[in-house]
């Protein structure tokens, strides 16, 4: 294959994984503790078998995550719990600890508080949130600290992954941290959810932008396909 169609493929693949990030980021403005993907292209340079000779090509090789706060709204929700700064909660699920910012909470009939999913909000020792049963009063203080009906019952910690580079993005509300985490100040928001920090003008535009970039790509390749095919044929016609 021509060096000029490995360099547009590479260029098409990139900018439609690209676009796949930015139609989920779009899917999920609306969703709480979204955090936005984006891609990081890199230079990839391959030798030729020619004395100096190399191409040059572009690859989508990493995935982004912006981890910028998104906006605070009141539910009034007890349960429902925002993160005023940095930090995650911790949540146990079937595959191990997980962090999120994902803040909304209910309480299931065991006591247990966990998310829609079923994952069980974890306190700051790292053991399950049970409030008793049949609570006319939840209280979360900015501190973690949770009352139920006037008494203590459980206290909320947040922490951070101790090198900030070590999370893996599993769903789009949960993440993995690969190294060891460590406490931050807790200051949470209780009746608040933190919405997705999914700005919708910029990812339209982005939208229009890789959009544009691949037609143009197509274009390139349909101009290089009709190049070979005349080069083809006026050689066929000078044999």
């Amino acid at each position: 294959m021509d060096n000029a169609v490995y360099v547009a493929l590479g260029r098409q693949a990139g900018l439609r994984d690209e676009m796949r990030l930015v139609a989920n980021n779009v899917a999920n403005m609306s969703t709480a503790g979204y955090r936005r993907e984006a891609t990081l292209f890199s230079e990839v340079i391959a030798r030729l078998p020619v004395e100096g000779g190399s191409v040059s090509m572009s690859r989508a090789r990493v995935r982004v995550t912006d981890f910028a706060p998104g906006i605070a709204e009141a539910t009034g929700g007890a349960l429902d719990l925002a993160i005023d700064g940095s930090g995650f909660f911790r949540v146990e699920t079937p595959a191990g600890e997980r962090l999120t910012r994902a803040g909304a909470f209910l309480q299931r009939a065991d006591g247990s508080v966990a998310t829609a999913e079923g994952h069980v909000l974890l306190d700051a020792g790292g053991a399950p949130v049970v409030l008793p049963p049949g609570a006319s009063e939840i209280a979360v203080g900015a501190d973690g600290s949770v009352s139920v009906d006037g008494r203590p019952a459980a206290r909320l910690g947040l922490v951070a992954p101790a090198d900030g580079a070590a999370l893996i993005r599993e769903t789009g509300q949960l993440f993995e941290a690969t190294g060891p985490v460590e406490p931050v100040e807790t200051h949470l928001r209780q009746g608040f959810l933190e919405g997705s920090n999914v700005s919708p003008v910029t990812e339209l535009a982005r939208m229009i932008a890789v959009q544009r970039a691949y037609e143009a790509g197509q274009r390139a390749l349909e101009q290089e396909d009709q190049r070979v095919r005349t080069a083809v044929r006026t050689l066929a016609g000078t044999a």
